[in-house]
């Protein structure tokens, strides 16, 4: 089923495999309690950190920041795929299409983005204890927030502009979603300035985000080696869930990349599915665990929020 994009005002998804009735709305209850468990996690982290005063410092705000972008991706994503499990014609129009490229690929840099800042935030915290409230002031969170959302949809907002003029001669997009690089690849004409444009844009968000929290993580270890053992407590107990999450947004990312940029079709359908949507579920679907469980303010309240409730 291969048409011009000129005469065609649709995309057809051919990752998507038949399957039985009964195993199709086993699929869709899944990704339905995926979908519940992200959405109550991270709103109730948001509201616990809105709600409670104790919790009205930089370190949470940057985190209610991360968690409104994991809503946001997920967002972008689920609905989507709920109707697209159920449906027997797995086409979307494009419309809709580059709607969710500019959704799930502003999440992917918001994304990132937040962890270079809450980085930063805790670089500043134990590395900087004395001056931290003056150089993590609330005008300064605030600008940090914004920056990391601007910059976000600015970047994508080019990266689409280049790819939504090109000539197609197909409709057909290898996966269970719609990203950039899969339109690209179905372009007639040359996608020189295209590819360009996406790999300095790429490079110069990931090196720069990269370089940036190696540099803070080297600087907080040497704090840590050199100083006392309540400052090496203080460190982990606070930077182990933000390694984490770095982590594990890397490692999905990174089989996105693969996916997109490399021929994968000597690996089954449904494991390509899975590295496909790892870094739009396993972040959402763990950051707020790790942070919920691992940092003590929040680990209390929720305590207490329990006991009153019993």
């Amino acid at each position: 089923m291969t048409v011009n994009s000129s005469q065609s005002s649709f995309f057809v998804f051919s990752a998507y495999f038949d399957c039985g009735g009964a195993l199709k709305y086993l699929y869709f209850t899944v990704v339905v309690f995926l979908y519940i468990v992200i959405v109550t996690a991270n709103v109730l982290l948001i509201v616990v950190i809105c709600v409670n005063r104790s919790l009205h410092e930089p370190m949470y705000m940057f985190l209610c920041s991360l968690f409104v972008n994991e809503l946001y991706g997920s967002t972008g994503l689920f609905p989507f795929l709920l109707l697209q499990i159920l449906s027997d014609v797995h086409t979307v129009s494009a419309p809709l299409c580059f709607l969710q490229i500019f959704c799930v690929h502003t999440y992917g840099t918001a994304e990132l983005t937040n962890l270079v800042v809450m980085s930063y935030d805790r670089y500043l915290a134990i590395c900087c204890p004395l001056q931290y409230h003056t150089r993590m002031s609330s005008s300064k969170v605030s600008m940090l927030i914004a920056l990391t959302w601007f910059s976000s949809f600015l970047g994508i907002t080019l990266l689409i502009s280049l790819s939504a003029p090109l000539q197609l001669c197909g409709n057909i997009i290898n996966k269970v979603y719609c990203d950039n690089y899969s339109i690209v690849k179905l372009a007639c004409s040359d996608t020189t300035v295209n590819n360009i444009c996406g790999l300095i844009s790429t490079s110069l968000t990931t090196i720069s985000s990269v370089s940036l929290i190696l540099y803070t993580y080297m600087r907080i270890l040497k704090v840590c080696f050199s100083g006392s053992k309540q400052t090496r407590q203080k460190a982990i107990s606070t930077c182990t869930p933000h390694l984490a999450s770095l982590l594990n947004f890397s490692c999905g990312a990174f089989f996105e990349t693969a996916q997109s940029r490399f021929n994968m079709k000597h690996v089954p359908n449904r494991v390509r599915i899975f590295l496909s949507l790892y870094w739009l579920i396993c972040p959402p679907l763990c950051n707020p665990l790790l942070y919920g469980l691992n940092l003590t303010k929040i680990r209390i309240i929720y305590k207490g929020l329990i006991l009153s409730k019993v």
